[in-house]
């Protein structure tokens, strides 16, 4: 059976799709790029926020358009499959679901429905999720290994915790088993992967951590770089920063969300930490590793948030200078205690102008920022091709940078001499690449701690 998967959602879904996708090729089913192409669609959708739930269900209307002249298999993977799976399945476009920790049993379901069953698996089977499971890597050189499942932290906006399940970790060798067999197959760079990665290991009980991971990883031959995502501010300690800072492999990249500036939204959001105390862990982390590219997270018009509260988060930006901001309005997410206790009082104008007065401050910071690599060279790990023909990658801070190449430099080293800078990607040329043919200057690369 020719078989599409359409990913929503974050890293962790992208991950889930390359699972699926591997244990659906080993059941003998081929993988197609268009839903056009399938006899089987899935959806591995996302509910973060109600855009997100909106997109499924319109990705479901266009499906329904392909039904009405041909037929057509439709299931559904991931947190809205989790939240609303057996509702779904009542649905005559919805064949079958799958919960977020059920993917491993998604030949399972497939079979069913190719017999005109429909079917909900949403039992938790993330045990089957180890090491030796197949995966179809979209990447021939960068590979996404989930770490830690779960969510132990309650935010009130947050729907996590209740599609996601409790927090539930690897065995660290069974990672590293995994990352292994990356590294003998050729992939040289890995992100771990959690909704709190840092929490990794804590459920355990035999003293791992990812700073203990981090550091087993490095050992491994083959591995230039390492990556993680997402941090929790509580839970990012200092074990972790020094494991970081005494290390060549480990990004210099350290994605920390804080949600909010102010202290009465922090409180009503159960974040666990104060403005204070979240500036004084980034001070500490740029101490340590002066070089460290910290990025975060930030939603606009939490209920009850004031222009006061607004301020507030406009100063600690001001202050703190990030290299990245992923920006959001606040949306009731049914079953948060934020949708059930708080009114949505904040007008959606009033959300709209906030978000946009913060992405003009970070645009300008951006390109503050930015403007102390122009001339400057930087290295790189080439990521994919665009396009309109030219390449990107990033350097270890992850930044990215464009540049042309006569050859396919996906997965090598290459230093970029940077030419232009804008608030987003800088542009350069390559002066050096790693195993080229070209004739090519080379200058030692530099990375520059910025943040100041």
């Amino acid at each position: 059976m020719k078989v599409h998967i359409h990913t929503f959602g974050c890293q962790m879904n992208v991950n889930d799709t390359e699972t699926m996708m591997g244990l659906l090729e080993i059941a003998g089913h081929e993988m197609v790029e268009t839903p056009e192409e399938a006899d089987l669609v899935i959806i591995n959708t996302c509910a973060v926020r109600q855009k997100a739930e909106d997109k499924f269900y319109g990705k479901l209307g266009e499906l329904n358009r392909i039904r009405r002249r041909r037929h057509l298999i439709v299931g559904v993977a991931g947190c809205i499959a989790e939240k609303d799976g057996k509702k779904l399945l009542e649905r005559d476009d919805v064949d079958f679901v799958v919960g977020t920790r059920a993917i491993s049993r998604v030949t399972e379901a497939v079979s069913k429905a190719m017999k005109g069953e429909k079917v909900a698996i949403l039992d938790d089977h993330l045990d089957e999720l180890n090491a030796h499971v197949a995966r179809r890597r979209m990447s021939s050189h960068h590979a996404w290994v989930t770490v830690i499942y779960g969510c132990d932290k309650f935010c009130t906006y947050c729907i996590v915790p209740y599609t996601r399940g409790r927090e539930k970790s690897r065995p660290m060798e069974d990672v590293l088993e995994e990352v292994r067999e990356l590294a003998r197959k050729g992939y040289r760079e890995i992100t771990f992967l959690g909704q709190n990665v840092d929490s990794y290991g804590k459920d355990l009980g035999d003293g791992v951590s990812l700073a203990k991971l981090l550091m087993e990883a490095e050992k491994v031959d083959g591995i230039e770089r390492l990556w993680f995502l997402t941090s929790y501010p509580v839970d990012f300690d200092e074990k972790l920063v020094d494991v970081i800072a005494a290390s060549k492999k480990i990004a210099r990249s350290i994605h920390l969300p804080v949600q909010s500036g102010s202290d009465e939204i922090l409180k009503k959001m159960n974040r666990g930490y104060t403005r204070g105390e979240y500036m004084d862990l980034i001070h500490m982390i740029r101490t340590r590793i002066p070089d460290a590219s910290i990025s975060t997270d930030i939603i606009v018009g939490f209920p009850g948030e004031t222009e006061k509260d607004f301020e507030d988060t406009l100063d600690l930006v001001r202050k703190l200078r990030f290299e990245r901001i992923n920006l959001a309005m606040y949306s009731p997410r049914k079953g948060t205690v934020a949708a059930k206790y708080y009114k949505d009082d904040v007008p959606r104008a009033v959300k709209s102008r906030r978000l946009q007065t913060l992405l003009e401050l970070q645009k300008r910071i951006n390109l503050e920022i930015n403007g102390r690599y122009l001339g400057k060279v930087v290295r790189i790990i080439g990521e994919d091709r665009m396009k309109d023909g030219r390449y990107y990658g990033r350097t270890i801070r992850n930044k990215i940078v464009i540049f042309e190449s006569k050859e396919n430099p996906v997965g090598r080293f290459l230093d970029i001499k940077v030419e232009r800078v804008t608030p987003g990607p800088l542009y350069g040329r390559i002066i050096w690449m790693e195993g080229s043919n070209q004739r090519l200057e080379h200058e030692p690369a530099e990375e520059l701690g910025v943040h100041t």
